[in-house]
């Protein structure tokens, strides 16, 4: 296994990204300014891109794992790497759905509640969003501190 930093041609993993974040403009919106990194274990297994908001601070604004290979600690592995990687990171931000299960996993990877945007999901996505048969509506941002 091994994660390697995609520079270029990062669309070329669209699929995957659209696992995480479903309107692909929105994706557009961060991932240039993004790194992104890919987990590969005999194939592309997770995806993640992380931004640098400001001094020590960072984003995680899109991971995702392919559909069969979830559960099985890839997206774990793949955040423990990132916050390692990046030395000066104080603060490891991430937004999400109210989602129990999402939720639950990023309070697994050392993340705690931080806080909330009312209705980003319906003011920001053209179409209703989904999770687990719960729409979306707004988003949970969660913190991960050194």
């Amino acid at each position: 296994m091994n994660i390697k930093k995609v520079s270029n041609d990062k669309k070329v993993y669209i699929d995957l990204l659209l696992l995480a974040d479903e309107q692909e403009n929105m994706i557009d919106k961060y991932l240039e300014r993004g790194e992104m990194f890919v987990l590969n274990d005999n194939g592309v297994k997770a995806e993640c891109v992380v931004t640098k908001e400001s001094d020590g601070i960072y984003e995680l604004k899109n991971i995702a794992v392919m559909p069969d290979c979830q559960r099985k600690g890839y997206g774990k592995m793949l955040i423990d790497f990132v916050f390692l990687h990046y030395t000066d990171c104080n603060t490891m931000l991430v937004g999400t759905g109210d989602v129990p299960s999402t939720l639950s996993f990023y309070q697994k990877c050392g993340f705690v509640e931080s806080h909330r945007i009312q209705n980003f999901f319906t003011d920001n996505y053209d179409h209703p969003m989904f999770e687990d048969g719960k729409q979306l509506v707004d988003m949970v941002y969660l913190k991960r501190e050194r």
